[in-house]
């Protein structure tokens, strides 16, 4: 048997965001969803979705805003103005093979955005990992503090042909939705897979489903792919293909 999750992140981003997720949960396709803690958006885009059975994670954001905890105690972590360095500061900064953040700082910053997220969603997060940062410091963090609290901690590897332990499982991680726009079909990119997919593997396909607000133009080089991926994952016809894979089963983290 094949197991397919299909995960959503960014809950939070922005209020446009938050509206492509709610749509994607409760109309859609998406059973596992991440929340930035830090993030303004974060306890509306909860609300939007606390009805929905779905497997609600931490996605820990450090680049992107103001963070949870004292600024005075993470200054590694933050630029001139007090927000979280750029993701594009810390990809500069490891193809210069230079680390940039502290690790005791990276932990104190996770905690505190898992003592928010608790507050928010009202439990601890059935998985718990990173937004996209290429930093060393940062990944053993989010280890440190998932295995502190005995949290099912996703590595993250966008290599399909890697595998990676999440929970009790192997699993290969996929995402294309850094493609160009006109290069970029959700639907294809789901249908894909599961037709490439051996028996007894396990696969997570993330995907970012969101409209456009001007915070979102502002911030994310990931705009108009949002957009497709919530029409594919609200789709009837996907979701009746996907349900006619007698071979396949829909799955969440609470799986793993």
């Amino acid at each position: 048997m094949k197991q397919l999750l299909i995960r959503a992140d960014d809950i939070g981003y922005s209020y446009a965001v938050n509206l492509g997720i709610a749509r994607a949960v409760n109309e859609g396709l998406v059973r596992s969803a991440g929340l930035m803690p830090n993030m303004p958006e974060a306890a509306r885009g909860w609300e939007w979705i606390k009805d929905a059975n779905i497997a609600i994670g931490q996605h820990t954001n450090l680049c992107l805003g103001t963070p949870c905890a004292d600024p005075s105690r993470i200054p590694s972590l933050l630029d001139e103005n007090g927000q979280f360095k750029s993701s594009r500061t810390y990809r500069e900064a490891f193809k210069e093979g230079r680390e940039i953040v502290r690790l005791e700082e990276a932990v104190f910053e996770v905690e505190a955005q898992l003592e928010r997220f608790r507050e928010i969603v009202g439990k601890d997060p059935e998985y718990f990992e990173a937004h996209a940062i290429m930093n060393e410091n940062i990944a053993a963090a989010i280890g440190i503090v998932g295995k502190r609290h005995g949290l099912k901690v996703q590595i993250a590897s966008f290599d399909p042909t890697k595998v990676v332990r999440c929970g009790n499982t192997d699993v290969h991680m996929a995402l294309e939705d850094m493609l160009p726009p006109e290069q970029y079909d959700p639907a294809e990119f789901i249908r894909r897979t599961v037709e490439n997919m051996a028996d007894g593997e396990t696969y997570v396909l993330v995907f970012h489903p969101g409209y456009l607000d001007a915070f979102i133009l502002n911030n994310s080089s990931l705009t108009v792919n949002r957009t497709k991926e919530v029409d594919a994952l609200i789709d009837p016809e996907l979701r009746a293909w996907l349900e006619a894979q007698d071979d396949l089963k829909l799955i969440t983290y609470r799986d793993l």
